[in-house]
């Protein structure tokens, strides 16, 4: 059987057929796998890619029935039963498909994904690090007020948890970490503007904890701006609110607002949603395939409430261990069971001292919140010598107001220019 997709449905599903009689074929264009939710950490220079990141050979080193296989899938014939890689093909007798989501940016990719990057993979988030770091060394040695200004002013796009997550990040960057670097600007003044279409941030959540959570980031110096969806993006501008609307000036917009599925969905001959997700069966098989399972950010399924399930972590896991055990159950000629999701909670950290958690039964905020959502992460980091490393990094720019990872590299115009 061959795995798309080495994230954490991919993983989960090739855990879960451990012991099976099968052999398993995991492909991944990356050769590893990323703990997601620290991304934005990466992203804003408190953690290194390596403190979040690990060789998928190595997490399935110890399962003797996985090879992984480092190769991009292009496309899907589930008539003939093969994976089209981009330099070969490998059949299958069944598929497991959990190739993820990218950034949404609703039908204007051409246009704005240039201007305002996203932040789904590693490279994403060492590109958002350069151009935020790269901001602050332009605007040193800036003389013009306004063009500083605009280097000064950065714009997070979306108010879900990436959006929040990064906000209260570069809020604490410019008025800890980089405060007393500097000696032609003020850092600490830097203005941060969290936009956000709908009414509030953090619309999934109880609307205290939302509440708080736009409380907490207007302390930590962030305009949050709701009700302002985004009309138009360009180079050093940012638009919201249509052709009257207000006009930001900006040369760094980082874009959280919407997410679509992976192109991949496409090849598979089934029905999509409007975001491009593959709409499976209650046992995560596609209509009129038993062979074919699509799991996690790729598929679309209603849960008890007729609404969609989110595209979080908790989802793919579950979806993946379930189209694993589907798998085995048809090879055993048993019937297959449909997913019920159990909802275990969710939570999103503000800034220092300051997160959410929803656990459905309980609501927590602020410092006791935080504490809950920095022990999580650190456990469920794979690897010890990860999770060493996390926790250090984090005592370390607790105790000092640092981040520590605050590195520029490769070339850029405007150095070039000047040496010119």
């Amino acid at each position: 059987m061959v795995i798309v997709g080495g994230g954490f449905g991919g993983l989960a599903a090739a855990g879960a057929l451990a012991r099976a009689p099968v052999d398993i074929t995991l492909v991944d264009r990356r050769n590893h796998h990323v703990f997601s939710p620290l991304l934005y950490q990466v992203a804003t220079a408190g953690l290194s890619p390596g403190d979040i990141a690990s060789p998928i050979r190595w997490i399935l080193r110890r399962q003797r029935n996985v090879r992984v296989w480092l190769a991009e899938v292009t496309a899907i014939d589930t008539a003939r039963r093969t994976v089209t890689l981009a330099d070969g093909t490998l059949e299958y007798d069944y598929l497991i498909v959990a190739a993820g989501s990218r950034p949404s940016y609703f039908g204007r990719e051409s246009e704005w994904q240039l201007h305002a990057p996203g932040l789904k993979t590693m490279e994403d988030a060492l590109a958002i690090r350069e151009r935020v770091l790269v901001a602050f060394e332009r605007a040193e040695r800036e003389r013009d007020p306004a063009v500083q200004r605009r280097l000064l002013t950065f714009v997070v796009v979306g108010g879900g948890a990436t959006g929040v997550e990064l906000a209260g990040a570069l809020a604490e960057i410019s008025r800890h970490a980089l405060a007393h670097d500097f000696r032609s600007i003020h850092p600490d003044r830097a203005r941060i503007i969290l936009v956000e279409g709908g009414s509030d941030v953090l619309t999934m959540y109880p609307t205290h904890l939302s509440r708080f959570a736009r409380r907490a980031l207007e302390r930590l110096g962030v305009a949050v701006w709701t009700g302002s969806p985004v009309s138009d993006i360009g180079p050093g501008w940012l638009r919201v609110g249509g052709t009257g609307g207000e006009t930001i000036e900006t040369d760094t917009v980082l874009w959280a607002a919407g997410v679509g599925a992976s192109p991949l969905g496409a090849t598979l001959g089934a029905p999509l949603d409007r975001q491009g997700r593959v709409r499976v069966r209650p046992d995560m098989t596609l209509p009129d395939r038993d062979d074919v399972y699509v799991v996690g950010d790729l598929a679309t399924l209603p849960g008890d409430d007729g609404r969609p399930l989110p595209g979080v972590i908790q989802v793919a896991l579950q979806q993946a261990r379930l189209a694993a055990e589907n798998i085995v159950h048809t090879m055993k000629g048993q019937p297959r069971r449909p997913f019920r999701y159990r909802d275990f909670g969710t939570m999103a950290t503000i800034g220092r001292n300051a997160a959410v958690c929803d656990l459905g039964w309980l609501h927590l905020k602020g410092y006791l919140a935080w504490w809950i959502w920095l022990f999580l992460h650190v456990f469920k980091l794979i690897g010890f010598r990860n999770r060493l490393t996390v926790m250090t990094q984090w005592a370390f720019a607790y105790l000092t107001y640092q981040r520590s990872v605050r590195l520029i590299t490769g070339d850029h115009p405007w150095q070039r220019s000047d040496r010119s």
